[in-house]
């Protein structure tokens, strides 16, 4: 975990070291080179891909020349305002002030200096946003977006070390001086740095600490990074930093099954709306995937059904992820709500699809608090596909300044260490309600760019 050593020698030294190739790590290596200091990135897998790659790449921020080119106008204050009332104010408050001024700078870093070719959603809303601030790549994949921050990466001159798992850290006194990377063949390599930026995730792949900090959760499919195995938190606690947040975590209660595919909540919020084995609505939808996931999960057999049409399904299928659960033949479609209901043999599901179009045409506000004013009516051919719930990845961690500086239980920041990402407490609070779209990669690329920053200097 952390050995502590009096004048320690390295095999090799670099003023920065980062652990993780994530949109965390990355974005932190590319603000570390770009402030001129020479930068390795220690990856434990084979090709970086981390947590961002099983996301759907999409990064909110206020006030972007990109929604300007769509006539949305936004910014900080109110962006900020999304996150606490989301968050219930139990946010860090120095975070989201922090994060929501930096974001479209950051956009706008990652566009002009290294090509990321982002744009706006701008067809649809996400649960909790006021305005309409979610960026993204091409395919709207997070697997886009870790290729081309690596290929950035890369043509900054940053050194991307593979399949090297960080075992330790190496401390003398309050300082990282270095730390002991493992190689598959079990061979050690002690790498030595002037400032060390943790970027490698949080705990979801770590059954133990899941039970003790999300119990509603343990057993719950885990669609995160299997390498999330909480080694942040415990270097952190072991050096004396302070863990917040730890309960907070982001679900998602739109996952295919069977397949494993996420289904884009806009299938939701376009007018959709999810049922159970009944073929019954059984909660508000509009609330948000996150806290989806123990709403479907409460489920018999932890499953749903989301309900949706073919004018939905093409809004959907931007998302390359939407495209292959089509491919791979798990979206269902019928020719009315009577076919639907027998192809899902749900005697209950025409029923509720006409109750739910009778709310849209009064405008009124259903049983579970679910306001259908505005929303856009479901026609023939008709959609459907089965899903369950999933813990995706923690909100919790490291206590962090405005700076991504690792704070103490005491509130002084350790001498030089830096985190970002799921490594960092994030902007949702304790609970997965608090969880606003796009949290975990705002807090990733954001604090991301500010601890390379930060490293870099003291570098």
């Amino acid at each position: 975990m952390i050995q502590r050593e009096a004048a320690p020698v390295f095999e090799a030294s670099v003023p920065v070291l980062i652990v993780g190739a994530g949109a965390a790590g990355l974005t932190a290596a590319l603000a570390a080179a770009g402030q001129g200091a020479e930068v390795w990135v220690l990856e434990r897998d084979a090709v970086p891909r981390g947590s961002t790659s099983l996301s759907a790449g999409l990064v909110p921020a206020a006030g972007t020349r990109f929604q300007a080119a769509n006539g949305i106008t936004d910014e900080a204050a109110l962006f900020a305002a999304d996150i606490q009332a989301k968050a219930k104010h139990r946010a860090d408050p120095r975070i989201v002030a922090t994060v929501s001024r930096e974001a479209a700078g950051t956009i706008g870093w990652l566009a002009d200096a290294h090509g990321l070719p982002f744009s706006l959603v701008h067809d649809f809303d996400y649960p909790g946003h006021s305005r309409r601030r979610m960026h993204g790549l091409p395919s709207r994949s997070g697997q886009e977006l870790v290729d081309r921050l690596r290929a950035a990466a890369e043509a900054a001159g940053v050194t991307i070390l593979t399949e090297a798992r960080v075992e330790r850290l190496i401390a003398e006194g309050d300082a990282i001086r270095g730390v002991v990377a493992v190689r598959p063949d079990g061979s050690e390599e002690r790498l030595g740095c002037r400032a060390l930026v943790l970027a490698c995730c949080g705990y979801g792949g770590d059954p133990a600490l899941v039970r003790a900090h999300i119990p509603q959760l343990a057993g719950a499919l885990y669609f995160g990074h299997p390498g999330n195995t909480g080694d942040a938190i415990r270097w952190g606690e072991a050096l004396g930093a302070r863990l917040a947040d730890m309960s907070g975590h982001q679900g998602h209660g739109s996952v295919a099954e069977p397949g494993g595919i996420l289904v884009t909540w806009a299938v939701i919020m376009e007018g959709g709306f999810q049922v159970n084995a009944a073929g019954c609505r059984f909660w508000n939808e509009a609330q948000g995937y996150s806290e989806a996931a123990q709403a479907v999960l409460a489920q018999p057999g932890g499953i749903a059904w989301d309900i949706f049409d073919a004018r939905v399904a093409g809004i959907a299928r931007q998302f390359e992820d939407f495209a292959n659960a089509e491919r791979a033949g798990l979206i269902v479609t019928a020719s009315d709500a009577d076919e639907l209901a027998a192809r899902l043999k749900l005697p209950a599901l025409a029923a509720t699809l006409a109750e739910v179009e009778a709310l849209k045409r009064a405008g009124a506000r259903d049983a579970f608090g679910r306001d259908w004013a505005g929303s856009a009516p479901l026609a023939p051919p008709y959609c459907a596909v089965r899903v369950t719930g999933a813990l995706f990845h923690t909100q919790g961690g490291l206590a962090v300044d405005g700076a991504a500086r690792v704070l103490r239980a005491d509130g002084a920041p350790l001498p030089n260490l830096f985190a970002a990402g799921g490594a960092a407490r994030g902007v949702s609070g304790p609970e997965a309600s608090g969880y606003l779209s796009g949290n975990g990669l705002l807090t990733a690329v954001v604090l991301g760019r500010l601890a390379g920053e930060g490293a870099a200097r003291l570098a």
